[in-house]
């Protein structure tokens, strides 16, 4: 079903590349021919994935590139700067917006510093991706597909994960507005909404207690977790050349479990004790863009 050559000559971009999903997807587009790039804020993590990601393509017999940008998507000049470095060696022909930030929190505890982060990382970050290479695109007349990663709780919100529903509803409407104004110029707009899925991490800021995973499987019809890899084919399908009637779609991927109610969160947060509760706040602030530390400056002075 998946040539070796689908994705041969395309250029593509993943945010937050380095772990998760968006690794998975970049080991897959580089077995698929492309030639990738993956951002992130922790330049180790991103060299470490490079690496790894380099060899076991390498011990297929294939050479294929792939490249790291350290950058944090909130801070939209240093966004410029990325899009613009990529654009010397030629345009890129997809950008993957998967970079996220979410927690379990009650809402009424939150700063509103908790809800900048999560908000500027997954929306603002998605739009100054988007905008970056989208004027190039269309000033160049160049083709191209963005594939943006939402989640199952974007049009019924979700409980205890207000941040994330608030910041990806954003995404959603951003990719259905864009699908329609910029696909007659060549651009397509799609995204994922999954479901539950096992990565590194994820379920142990999510799923503090292990029953709490029988749980989440018992809600899914299919009775089992999503898998990275089913996560990664899908990806590669809505950006190659097959699926090129395919615009302004958001394809749920979570074995049917939206389907029997809204807000995947909500049970689980009813669940937690007071003391698992304060075990899920975050232990330190989170960091700080060239942009906060340019507001202070202004302040002070």
């Amino acid at each position: 079903m998946f040539r070796n050559d689908l994705l041969h000559n395309k250029r593509i971009l993943i945010t937050g590349g380095g772990t998760g999903l968006g690794k998975a997807s970049a080991q897959r587009f580089l077995e698929l021919g492309a030639e990738v790039y993956i951002c992130g804020r922790r330049q180790e993590v991103l060299t470490a994935t490079v690496q790894e990601l380099s060899q076991r393509v390498a011990s297929s017999g294939e050479t294929k590139k792939i490249h790291s940008h350290a950058c944090d998507v909130r801070d939209a000049a240093a966004v410029e700067a990325m899009i613009a470095s990529i654009w010397a060696d030629g345009p890129l022909d997809v950008l993957m917006n998967n970079a996220a930030g979410n927690f379990l929190a009650r809402t009424e505890e939150l700063s509103l510093g908790a809800f900048q982060s999560v908000i500027g990382i997954v929306l603002m970050g998605t739009l100054h991706t988007t905008l970056a290479c989208g004027r190039r695109w269309l000033a160049a007349n160049h083709a191209a597909v963005v594939l943006n990663i939402t989640t199952t709780y974007t049009t019924t919100g979700s409980a205890y994960v207000v941040p994330s529903a608030v910041a990806k509803a954003g995404v959603q409407a951003l990719t259905r507005s864009l699908a329609v104004e910029w696909g007659d110029r060549g651009i397509r707009m799609n995204a994922i909404a999954p479901g539950p899925i096992p990565t590194e991490g994820a379920f142990s800021r999510l799923l503090p207690r292990a029953e709490f995973e029988h749980a989440a499987q018992k809600r899914i019809p299919l009775g089992r977790f999503g898998t990275p890899e089913e996560f990664a084919n899908l990806a590669a399908f809505l950006i190659s050349d097959g699926s090129g009637y395919v615009n302004g779609d958001v394809v749920t991927m979570d074995g049917g479990e939206w389907l029997q109610g809204a807000g995947e969160f909500t049970a689980l947060g009813r669940e937690l004790t007071e003391k698992e509760w304060q075990m899920m706040k975050p232990k330190k602030k989170p960091p700080e863009t060239k942009t906060d530390l340019k507001a202070k400056d202004s302040a002070r002075g």
